[in-house]
């Protein structure tokens, strides 16, 4: 039996790759589970939480997994993707999926760009309608200062563990990331030493690629390179 083990990214929660999970648990027989990460989810309680909690709350339900099944797939998007690379860099993981995962951060050129839409939809009174303010507008003044240097703190850290790893691996990134800078995907492929690996870009996809566009195209492009694993 297989175990599949979805982690979210940072400042969000298992409804960032929803739609992810709920395609897999509809086309598979495999055991998906999302757990949220301390402080995360719809009500954010980041004060005071340090990144080594983040990643010992999905090494907990790693553990938990591989006691119950025989082969682990590992599914991490942003911050999760960089908390899956280190476990996938500590434990035996039969597939690793990295959806935009945030070894790098900040591209400057595309936040631009989605103020831009932002400030054009707000003049046009159509703000209720842009899917970047309506996801960001509620955890401005919500997260403290304190959690995003623990953010930085989880990339740095995790970041040595690439080269430890081996597992086969996807890599999705969208063009149009405004957090996570596309050509962080060829960085991630070359860091990670797997003798598979695949990148992946989507034209149409901002950073929360689970929700995007390209969604559809992404859900069965992961079967597929999980369940080719498989065989």
């Amino acid at each position: 039996m297989i175990g599949c083990l979805i982690i979210h990214g940072f400042t969000g929660g298992p409804y960032e790759v929803d739609p992810l999970a709920q395609f897999l648990q509809e086309n598979t027989d495999w055991h998906i589970e999302v757990p949220t990460l301390p402080g995360h989810g719809r009500n954010l309680d980041l004060k005071d939480i340090s990144y080594r909690k983040w990643i010992n709350a999905a090494e907990d339900a790693l553990k938990q997994l591989s006691s119950e099944y025989d082969s682990i797939y590992l599914i991490g998007f942003s911050m999760g993707g960089m908390i899956a690379s280190y476990l996938a860099a500590k434990y035996r993981i039969d597939n690793l999926v990295l959806l935009a995962p945030s070894g790098k951060f900040l591209s400057f050129r595309q936040i631009t760009l989605d103020l831009s839409s932002i400030a054009a939809d707000g003049m046009r009174g159509n703000l209720g309608e842009n899917k970047v303010y309506q996801h960001y507008k509620k955890k401005i003044g919500v997260i403290p200062f304190k959690a995003n240097i623990e953010f930085v703190k989880l990339v740095k850290f995790t970041k040595r563990y690439l080269k430890k790893v081996k597992s086969p691996v996807l890599i999705a990134q969208g063009h149009q990331d405004g957090m996570v800078p596309y050509k962080t995907a060829y960085y991630m492929e070359k860091e990670i030493n797997s003798k598979r690996k695949e990148v992946v870009f989507f034209d149409n996809s901002k950073h929360l690629i689970c929700l995007g566009d390209d969604k559809d195209t992404l859900n069965q492009m992961v079967y597929d390179f999980l369940a080719k694993g498989k065989s």
